[in-house]
Order: C-alpha cells, then structure tokens, then sequence
C-alpha cells in the first residue's frame, strides 16, 4: 500500500464533497396551484392588444390580480404606475427614477395607449422618430418653444419635411430612459459630452474640429471651451451658409470674442452683414467653421502663408498689399495703426470745425431772419412786376437736378451702411431692396455723381480755352474766394450781432462758393476713397493694405460731413431761412424776381444795370404749371433730406449709448 501523505487524503475528502454538492437534488413536492387562464375575450370583446409589442402575452400577465373571471373594475391593476412595466423592463424601471422624467411621466405617458404599444421601429409607434415630436411636444412644447425651434431646424425639416428618418429625432440626442439634464457631466448632451454625440452623425466634421483651437481646449478637459451647441443652437439648428443663422455666426462667435467682435462690427463686412448682406464675411469664411487656428499656426487659414487661399474665396486677384487689410483695424487705437490713427482724428477735427463754424453760423442769422421778417426787411423778395432775372441756364437746371437725384440716392444707400446699428437703418435698407440693390444704386449714384462732375469739368474747359471767356477764375462772376468774401463772412457776423448792415450781394456769395468748392473737395476725397473700396486689388497693387484701411475710414466721415452739411446747412441757406421759407425754387425755375434779386444781389444788379445787360437777363415768371411741379420736386427732395438729417441724429445719438 503507497504511502499516502494527510495533505493528499484532505485534498481527495474536498473534491468528494464538492462532487457531492454538484449533484442535483431530488426535486420537493410544492402545493402552488397553477394560474387558470381566463378567457377576457368573452366580456372584453372591445379590447385587443393585436398588433402591439405585447401581442403575445396574456391578459393577466399585466393584469396581475386577475384570478378569476367574474371580477371587479377594482381588481385590476393600475396601468399608470410603472410597477406593472418594470416586472418585463426592469433596465427601464431603473433608468426612469433617475432621468428628468422620474416622477414627472409614466410608461404610458410616451408609449401610449397599454393596449396599443408600438416598437419604435413602427412608423405608427409613438416613439418612432416621426412621432416623437408630437409625444415629446405635448409635455415640451410650451417649454421655451423647443419643440416649435427643432421643427424649423435642419434636422426637423429632414426628418418631417424630408421623411428622413435617420435624421436625428429628441431619443437621439437625450436618450430614452437615462435622459439627464444637459447641466449633469453624464447627460449626452452636456459640454464634455455634446462633440461627441454630435460626431456619431457628422464624423469628419469631429475629426475637424478636434484639431482646432476649440476641439484642443476641449480635449484637454478645459470647461470654457465650445463645443458644437455653444454655436448651434441645440434645437434650432439651421443651415449655417444661408439666412438669419449664417449672419448669426457672428453674434455667436462674440459671445467670447468680444474684442474682435466690436471690430468687425465697425468694418464693411460687419456693418454689412448686420443689414441683411449674405455675401458679406462672417468669422467663419475667414477662420473657418470648425478648423479655427491662431494666425500663428502654419496650419490656420489667417495665416499669412494662406490668405491668398482664404481671401480668394471671395476676392480676384489680389496682391501682398491687399493681403496685408487688417480686417479688424480699430481707427480710434494708435497702437493698432498710427497712420489710420490720425487720418481718423483728422476727420473728426474737420467734422467737429465744419458742423461747429457752420453751426453757430445758421444759428445767428437765423434769430437776426427771425426779426427781419417781423420787422419786415424781407417784404421786396415778393415780386409785384412780374419780371424776372435768369440767373442759371438750362443746362445748369439739368445738372443741379442731377446732383440732387444722385446725391439723395448716395445717402439714402451709404448712411444705413454708416449707421447700421440704428433702428431706422435695416428698415431703409429693406425699403430700398435689400442690402445687394442698395449696394447696386450706391454705385450708379456714384457713376452718376463722377458723370457730372466731369461733364461740368469739360464745360468749364470749353469756355475758357475754346470761348477764351473771361472772369471764370477771378472776379465778381468767379467761384474762386475773394478778399470780398472775407470781408462779406465779418460784415455778416456784425449784422447778426446788429452791430452793423446787412453786406451787398454780388453774384455769389461766400456760402454759396462753399457749397460749390466742396463737391470738387468732395469728389477728391469721397470719390477717391470710394474708388479704393470698390476696386481694391488695382489700388493694393501699388499701394500698401492700411490705405484701405484708412480709406474707409475718410469715405464713412467724409460723407458724414457732406450730408450732414447739405440737409442742415445747404438747406437752411437756401430754403429753410425765413426770406426763402418753405422753398427757393430758383434752382428749378433758374430765375427769380426781379425784387429779391435787387435786394439780395445788389452789386451784380447795378453791374448788369451799367453795362446794359438787365433787359437781355429779364425773363417771364414760371407758369402755374410748371411751378406746381417744381414745389412737387422740390418738397419731395426736401422731405428726403431732412428725413435722412434726422436719421444721422438718431444715428449719432445710438454712437454714444
């Protein structure tokens, strides 16, 4: 017999015992008594779960306490509470407690009627992706308008519009059972968790993203990041190239980025986006929608080795000068750019110096008007003769016309553009035809205002070289200013102070040489800068970028300073002063009678008395007819003009809040 060790023979006792309590015990007579099955069918002959989910279970497998058939109403077990459905789904009896629902929505809240419960796979389900809108709308429909926003959405619109039902429905994205607020960490659509939800749709677009700036700040598990619903709204995610949610990217992008966001506010592509402009650049044409980087980083679209690409998307040959436009340039910064720097504070000062001198100009002679007409200084400008003096010819009517059309059409296209911010602009802009028409006639305006100015150029030319005629650029018959007009600014101010008579008119007067000087200062430096702005890659090509920068600074102040003076100075001169109130129609009727022109010109009068011209300058006065058209035109003009004057206060007024 082998000598056998104790440890082997304990081990060998082990396994016996083991083996011992594998084997199956004899089965133990139990006195349960079997369920009857009863036939519902007998009195419930309008009830039928055919065609549910539950199509093969019994009646009594949710009608637990049902024993026997004759029963009463209060046996049957109350289909509301979720204990009945948690004995079969006990995962969803366990994820419901703790979700947004628990204690707020029963089973049949969003299953429906117990006798009818689809699979969502059924397009009849209530929980199918179609339906979910209704079944999760009828408790979150009035919640914010939720459900109103993911209807209009991209996704509401594939999946109900297009019948798509792999667009995303409410289960998508918040999940059935385990829908957790979106503030919870562990919610689906919580920030640490919403780039990758969204991802399990758009993959290429995450694997974009996360090499971003943003995707990298994400990644690393840094809190302030955005992720893809800090910029699409979660429910009323549109289509981000065209309409309201493409010119929303950039009031998103400002959210955090509010240093560049009030600069790009203040350029052409900001203001013009604001007014409705879709072709305009938002951040994300420039930065990218998803793959923004620092300009410093080789791989970023801002940087300086790939704005060629990047501006190309939109701009035709450009040159290095053009790439260097610093499309967040702040004029109001001198370390931003000096030399914008101070041509902005150059328009400012000649702003402040025009509307200041001018200002205080309008104000005096109006209170010294206001007396001469009580007093009644102005009673010769009436005519009582009926004879008139022609002061403008035909072609000079044609022209002052033409200025006043094209003039009205540059402001009421170009100031909502200045002023885009005020309440009236977007307003215009509509009225006009939106931000593309308006843009459109600014430009005809503009080649109209250049036709004149040069049309006027040639005929200056053709009567002094061709006609040899004298005194176009010196004396009583010239625009150019004269010591007289010197003379006639000091003697005006002593007859507003009433401390001296009223200067004698010649054929100009120095307001008037003003107004006149300033198109040619006008057109020089409104047109030019205008020029630059339209056409940028032939400027740029010889000239550096910032000159683009501070082009648009002198065109937007520069034409705030022309129409400023024009609706408030120009007018008041010409119409709006109690001698001429409420129109002087001289520049339709190109006469005027020959009592004002005594009394307001009394110099050229006597000259045209000395040299025997009167009798050949005498016209007869404008027929009812045609002054009746003239006051039509003239108070339209008017009226626009001091519609848009008011606009510009309003405009300036928003500037300062």
């Amino acid at each position: 017999m082998p000598n056998i060790s104790p440890f082997a023979v304990g081990l060998r006792v082990l396994a016996a015992c083991a083996a011992l309590a594998l084997l199956p015990l004899p089965a133990v007579a139990q006195d349960v008594p079997e369920k009857k099955e009863i036939n519902c069918a007998r009195c419930h002959d309008d009830v039928s779960h055919a065609g549910s989910v539950h199509e093969e279970q019994a009646c009594q497998a949710c009608h637990t306490n049902v024993e026997k058939p004759r029963h009463k109403a209060a046996d049957l077990a109350d289909l509301t509470g979720d204990a009945i459905c948690a004995q079969c789904h006990s995962m969803a009896a366990r994820q419901l407690p703790k979700s947004v629902h628990g204690g707020a929505a029963a089973c049949v809240d969003c299953h429906g009627e117990p006798h009818d419960i689809r699979p969502p796979s059924e397009l009849a389900s209530t929980m199918s992706p179609a339906n979910q809108i209704k079944t999760c709308g009828g408790c979150h429909g009035k919640q914010d308008g939720l459900v109103e926003a993911y209807i209009e959405s991209v996704h509401g619109q594939g999946l109900l519009r297009s019948g798509l039902t792999v667009s995303p429905s409410c289960a998508t994205c918040h999940g059935n059972h385990r829908i957790l607020p979106i503030e919870d960490d562990k919610s689906a659509t919580s920030a640490s968790h919403a780039p990758e939800l969204c991802g399990s749709c758009h993959a290429l677009v995450l694997d974009e993203w996360k090499t971003s700036a943003h995707g990298a700040g994400w990644t690393a598990g840094n809190d302030e990041t955005p992720v893809c619903t800090t910029c699409h709204e979660s429910h009323a995610i549109g289509d981000p190239t065209v309409g309201a949610t493409r010119l929303g990217i950039v009031d998103e992008c400002g959210d955090c980025h509010g240093e560049l966001y009030t600069s790009y506010r203040g350029s052409f592509h900001g203001k013009a986006t604001h007014l409705g402009m879709e072709t305009a650049a938002t951040c994300s044409d420039c930065h990218t929608p998803h793959a923004n980087l620092p300009a410093t980083d080789p791989a970023s679209s801002i940087h300086p080795d790939n704005l060629d690409a990047t501006c190309g998307n939109c701009h035709e040959g450009m040159s290095a000068g053009f790439l260097a436009f610093d499309p967040h340039n702040d004029p109001t910064d001198p370390n931003d750019n000096a030399i914008v720097y101070w041509v902005f504070m150059f328009m400012i000062a000649l702003l402040l110096g025009v509307f200041g001198f001018f200002g205080l100009h309008a104000i005096l002679w109006l209170q010294r008007a206001i007396v001469g007409a009580v007093r009644g200084e102005y009673a010769g400008h009436h005519s009582e003769s009926g004879q008139y003096v022609r002061r403008f010819r035909k072609v000079d009517i044609r022209m002052h016309i033409l200025i006043i059309v094209t003039f009205l059409t540059l402001a009421a296209t170009g100031l909502p553009l200045k002023f885009d911010n005020a309440p009236w602009a977007i307003t215009l802009v509509n009225l006009l035809g939106g931000p593309e028409m308006a843009q459109l006639l600014h430009r005809l305006a503009a080649i109209g205002t250049f036709g004149y100015f040069f049309w006027h150029l040639s005929i200056l030319a053709y009567r002094f070289f061709v006609k040899r005629e004298k005194g176009l650029f010196w004396g009583p018959n010239s625009m150019t200013p004269q010591l007289k007009d010197g003379k006639d600014l000091i003697g005006n101010i002593k007859y507003f102070l009433y401390l001296g008579p009223r200067p004698a008119g010649d054929r100009w007067t120095y307001w008037e040489k003003f107004d006149y000087l300033a198109v040619f200062w006008g057109m020089v430096i409104i047109g030019l800068s205008g020029l630059m702005l339209w056409f940028p890659g032939f400027f740029t090509s010889f000239l550096p970028g910032w000159v683009l920068n501070a082009a648009y600074v002198v065109h937007s102040d520069e034409a705030l300073l022309a129409t400023g003076f024009i609706f408030l100075f120009h007018f008041f001169h010409t119409h709006l002063r109690p001698e001429s109130f409420p129109l002087d129609p001289v520049v339709f009727t190109g006469s005027v009678p020959l009592e004002r022109f005594k009394d307001e010109r009394p110099l050229e009068y006597q000259r045209m008395v000395d040299n025997g011209t009167l009798e050949a300058h005498l016209v007869p006065p404008p027929t009812k007819g045609q002054m009746t058209k003239i006051y039509i035109l003239g108070f339209l003009a008017v009226a626009i003009g001091l519609a848009l004057a008011a606009g510009i206060f309003i405009g300036l007024l928003g500037m300062t809040h």
